[in-house]
This record gives structure tokens, sequence and C-alpha cells, in this order.
């Protein structure tokens, strides 16, 4: 299945584009829409270490572009996937895997960017690199940046040996660590001041109680300023 190294597979547009829980995720020419399949990363119950080395690396990559471009902007993640500017979404991760017969994991790494435009009429707020940097971006220029960075980061985690170091990046790199935020789930809502990740990338929500709960999947919402 697929090649063993990192293969890419890039899109100018995409016309079934989704996120997370099947969410539509509008995909127009001009934008970033890119995938990387892994195959044979690390263990399988490591794989959902996978989203938090895409998560750096993308803000390595969106760094390294405001850099070149001589712009500042402060680029930040949402837990588990997204990249804000401010409260606005900029970005998305996916990872989606699968076993393969011989037991070997095979992991696709879903990235959308918006680079030129922000969708519009979201239950959320978003933003384009060319809003937030104030001059254009074009896709190609992001994924030559992006290559390099999510090569890199993948090397660091070497299948799951340095996932303490991505930790370590991710939450340099987190929106809201030790603020208030609540989070849908299936079974109800949880609010709290989010302390930080576990050892297996859960995030650790500390309760009015004093007690921390670790929450593994859900819908963050960052308190009002």
């Amino acid at each position: 299945m697929g090649d063993p190294g990192r293969l890419w597979i890039v899109a100018e547009r995409q016309t079934a584009g989704r996120g997370r829980q099947h969410r539509r995720w509008v995909s127009p020419r001009g934008n970033l829409h890119a995938s990387a399949l892994l195959i044979d990363p690390c263990p399988p119950e490591r794989a959902a270490e996978i989203g938090f080395v895409a998560g750096v690396a993308l803000i390595d990559a969106l760094r390294a572009i405001a850099q070149e471009n001589q712009r500042n902007a402060s680029f930040t993640l949402k837990w588990p996937n997204d990249v804000l500017v401010g409260r606005a979404k900029l970005a998305g991760v996916l990872v989606e895997g699968t076993t393969l017969a011989d037991r070997r994991l095979a992991a696709v790494v879903g990235v959308g960017v918006n680079c030129a435009i922000a969708p519009e009429g979201l239950a959320y707020d978003a933003t384009s690199l060319y809003e937030a940097l104030a001059c254009e971006v074009a896709p190609d220029a992001l994924f030559a940046a992006l290559r390099l960075t999510f090569d890199a980061a993948v090397s660091r985690w070497s299948g799951g040996v340095g996932f303490s170091g991505i930790r370590a990046d991710w939450l340099e790199r987190a929106a809201g660590l030790g603020a208030l935020m609540s989070i849908r789930r299936a079974d109800g809502a949880r609010e709290g001041v989010f302390v930080g990740l576990d050892s297996r990338g859960r995030l650790k929500l500390q309760r009015a109680d004093g007690g921390v709960e670790l929450i593994e999947a859900g819908d963050v919402a960052l308190a009002s300023a």
C-alpha cells in the first residue's frame, strides 16, 4: 500500500474536503490542501501522537513563511489540531489511520491552510495568511516549507521515542494554556483550566474542585478574553 517513505499528495482544490467528525472543509483554489502518507511510522498504539507532530511542523512552517516575508504573526495550536491567529482559525490537521494486513500502521496526515481565502458563514471565526501577514503567500511556498519542517518533526519524534520533546514543543505553541476553557463532548460539557498534556497527549483539565480530568476527545472553546 502506497509509498513506504513520506509520500505527499497536494491538490489545487478539493470537492469533498472534510475535517474532524466529518465536518465540511472549504477547499478553494489559492489555499493549501495537502496529505502525507506514512507507512509504519510508529506502533499503532502511538498513532494519536502523529497529530501533535504535524501541528508542531505546521506552526514551524508558518513561522518560516512569516520570517521570509518579514512579517510578524502569532500562530498557536488549539487542542487537538487547529491553528489559530488570535482566536480565528487559520488551518486544521486531520490524521486518519488503518492497520495493514501485516499489522503495520498506515496513516494519512491531512493539512488544510487558508492561504488566500477564509471561509465565511461558519460557527467560528476564520482567517487567512493573506489577512494575518498582509501579503500574498502561494500554497506552493508554504508547502515547500512544510515538507522540510514535517520531515524534521517526524525525525525528532522518532516513532514515539521523542514524543516528550514534541509534546514540549506543542505546549510552547499552545493556545489557552493556563486559561479557562470549555469542552463539548458526547457525554456532556466540561469546563476548567487547561494545565497541560499527559504523556499520551490527552488534555489535562483542572476542574473547579481542584481535580484534573484527562480529555481524549472533544471540541474546545477558549474562554472570552
